[in-house]
């Protein structure tokens, strides 16, 4: 049973990798990608909370462009590209988690910056114009590096749950 369990865990992790290798891959070149928005959000949140105090079960973060996933700016445009977050999570206790907002610059997995408001249990926790650290230096090395068009950095954590039934 055991090789059984290591051999769906395995499947189901390259199968999230894949997912978001792919996601990550059609980023828009000089404009925001909702997937990458999504990810940064999601990492840089979950670290200004726990410096917060707040202990993080787990924090999940949806990201649409301008009101539409996968709009990008016309070439030479000067319109100045949004997106809309919108994040779900819970504390180790059981306290509902959102952070919602608008971002406008994503740093290559690094910081987002915009307008975003968390809140715990309704309680405002914090209200940014940054989230992350912006001035950090760009991972230089292995597979996850920046590409060409500023891939983040990602990082895919599968959970699998099994049900044992005793004899």
């Amino acid at each position: 049973m055991g090789a059984t369990r290591s051999h769906r865990s395995v499947l189901a992790l390259a199968a999230a990798a894949l997912t978001t290798a792919g996601v990550a891959a059609c980023d828009p070149v000089g404009g925001l990608d909702s997937a990458t928005v999504a990810i940064t959000t999601d990492q840089t949140a979950t670290t200004a909370l726990e410096h917060q105090h707040v202990n993080v079960q787990w924090l999940t973060c949806n990201a649409n462009l301008n009101g539409a996933a996968g709009a990008t700016p016309s070439a030479g445009s000067t319109t100045k590209q949004v997106a809309d977050v919108s994040c779900q999570g819970e504390t180790k206790d059981g306290k509902r988690i959102t952070v919602d907002g608008r971002v406008t610059q994503e740093v290559q997995g690094r910081c987002v910056k915009g307008d975003l408001t968390a809140k715990v249990a309704g309680r405002t926790v914090f209200r940014v114009s940054a989230l992350g650290n912006c001035d950090a230096p760009a991972p230089t090395t292995g597979p996850s590096a920046p590409g060409p068009r500023g891939n983040p950095t990602v990082t895919v954590t599968v959970t699998v749950t099994e049900s044992f039934r005793g004899k």
